[in-house]
């Protein structure tokens, strides 16, 4: 299992509209194949900063995501939206004792 955590800053004027296209899409992202979560959370101090934070199977499962046809619809549109470049990390769970 892979995490996938994308941070976004955008353009205080497009943060609606960044809501609205995650609201029409995430129904499509969490059917992706192995996706197992998906969840949009917003930063307390900075309201125009957001993060993803996806669940996958296994990190194969993501980049087909990456690659198909909705990710091809979603990061076009929102893309231009950002105040800074995107920053994103995939990470697995390290077992504690």
């Amino acid at each position: 299992m892979v995490t996938r955590i994308v941070k976004m800053t955008f353009r205080t004027d497009a943060c609606a509209e960044f809501l609205s296209i995650f609201e029409q899409y995430k129904s499509r992202i969490r059917a992706a194949e192995g996706c197992k979560h998906l969840a949009l959370m917003r930063d307390t101090k900075h309201p125009h900063i957001f993060f993803t934070y996806s669940r996958w199977n296994e990190e194969s499962f993501l980049n087909q995501y990456r690659n198909s046809e909705t990710f091809g619809l979603v990061w076009p549109r929102v893309k231009p939206l950002f105040a800074e470049a995107a920053e994103a990390w995939t990470v697995q769970e390290e077992e504690v004792a």
